[in-house]
């Protein structure tokens, strides 16, 4: 991954970072509450030999107490020096659970020792460093005594006495809940980027593309009136989606322009990504530029696409290919569009059988020679076989994924069981793109072709409606 899909998954997973890393901050914080405090007490010990008459003496005396003084932090805390503070103090605990509380360290190239004293009481923690310096001054004397009448060449002596300490050094509040947010952060991300890698969602063109190597041929954007307002080339003509059909109408002219094909299947991988409308509007467009279309409701389950036409038609495919009607008999025409439609007819109870039958593929032959294109709206591919079966007797077809309805492995599904049967897919129309978010992809194309936000291009067209009034 690069720096551009880490953006990416931060812009469209910035909700569960933002709850993860809240949760690991609330978690630090209630950590702080309830951990018990603890405070520290501090002593400081110096460490003298016994003078020389000479610069070699004092100096052999300086470097003989820095030798030894590293050792004298570790008897700090053993049971010759502690035991005499449990009793002294009358502590409930013996000399080595005492040590464990103690810290002794000397600072480099000195002859200082500083004890570290911890304990829940702030007064407790500093009567014990006082009494640990106290004794640890007394057992040297003792230990560093090479007989009875010679006196100790090593003499400690406290230069800094405890105080009681005023705030616990445990818990931090300010680095509990530092560590919480940097570690709520580091595991945010983490758990955005499975998620990222484990969504195997159709969300945008990108998405499609990783999904299969069919060319994209079209991108339409997500408008939630769309079905309200399902023929948008009619009510909005000016708009983004309107002109995303126009570019997808251009690209259908180019895709195997040797062979020009004249009948296209219009179908997707699963019910709701779109395909009947995607066919309307698309027919809609070539007949704006001046095509003779033939829209076939194909789609013999459920059909669709004359309820979003605003048409009606009891008598349709079904009836000419069983021959009760004569196909120029249930052509419909659409408004003064220029545009043929032949609507379903009657449900029957076998739509795969009549739409891969012989009478149906010379009705494709015969609309063919009629019509410069024939649009076919199909059910979709997975539930049902009737678009694979009309994939062999059509010219084309062309795949409507749907984003937030279809996933990549349903997508590959459905392209790999059209040309399992060598069904000729021209490609993939990706619709529903949405128009804000980490996957927005929208663009409106006005005077000087200039892209725009949806939201600008809504204010522009609304501007041009209000000049046109005036």
């Amino acid at each position: 991954m690069d720096l551009h899909d880490y953006y990416r998954v931060i812009r469209k997973r910035w909700r569960t970072i933002t709850a993860v890393t809240l949760a690991m901050v609330a978690m630090a914080a209630l950590l702080t509450l309830w951990s018990p405090k603890t405070y520290q007490a501090r002593t400081q010990l110096f460490v003298s030999t016994s003078g020389g008459s000479d610069s070699t003496q004092l100096l052999q005396g300086n470097t003989f107490t820095q030798q030894r003084v590293k050792s004298y932090a570790d008897l700090i805390t053993t049971p010759a020096v502690l035991g005499p503070v449990v009793k002294e103090l009358g502590l409930a605990i013996t000399a080595d659970q005492l040590g464990t509380k103690i810290t002794a360290t000397v600072p480099l190239d000195t002859v200082l020792i500083d004890v570290l004293v911890t304990d829940a009481d702030p007064q407790q923690a500093a009567k014990i460093a006082g009494a640990v310096g106290k004794q640890f001054s007394t057992s040297i004397l003792d230990l560093e005594r090479v007989s009875e009448n010679s006196p100790s060449p090593v003499k400690v002596s406290v230069v800094r006495p405890p105080s009681v300490p005023t705030s616990p050094i445990s818990p931090n509040p300010v680095r509990n809940v530092g560590l919480g947010l940097v570690l709520g952060l580091v595991l945010g991300l983490g758990v955005a980027l499975l998620r990222d890698t484990f969504d195997t969602s159709i969300k945008s063109e990108r998405d499609v593309k990783e999904a299969t190597d069919e060319t994209v041929i079209g991108g339409i954007t997500f408008d939630p009136e769309g079905p309200k307002q399902p023929l948008i080339v009619q009510s909005d003509p000016h708009g983004p989606r309107a002109e995303a059909f126009r570019a997808l109408r251009t690209n259908l002219q180019f895709v195997d322009a040797a062979n020009h094909q004249r009948s296209i299947v219009f179908t997707s991988s699963v019910p709701g990504e779109g395909k009947t409308t995607t066919t309307a509007n698309l027919a809609i467009s070539m007949a704006a530029a001046g095509a003779r279309v033939c829209v076939i409701e194909g789609d013999l389950r459920r059909p669709r696409l004359l309820d979003y036409m605003g048409m009606e038609g009891s008598v349709g495919l079904t009836n000419v290919l069983i021959g009760q009607a004569e196909l120029i008999d249930v052509l419909q025409p659409f408004g003064d569009t220029g545009i043929q439609v032949l609507g379903a007819g009657q449900i029957p109870p076998n739509p795969s059988e009549l739409l891969g039958s012989e009478t149906m593929s010379r009705t494709i032959r015969r609309l063919e020679e009629m019509f410069d294109y024939v649009i076919i709206d199909a059910p979709p591919v997975l539930p049902v076989t009737d678009a694979t079966v009309l994939s062999t007797i059509t010219g084309g077809v062309v795949v409507v994924a749907g984003c937030g309805v279809v996933d990549k492995e349903q997508l590959a599904r459905a392209l790999a069981s059209l040309t399992a049967v060598n069904g000729n897919v021209l490609g993939v129309v990706v619709n529903r793109i949405p128009t804000r978010g980490a996957n927005a992809e929208s663009y409106y194309y006005g005077e000087g072709y200039a892209p725009l936000s949806s939201d600008r291009g809504r204010k522009e067209r609304t501007r041009e409606r209000h000049s046109a009034t005036v």
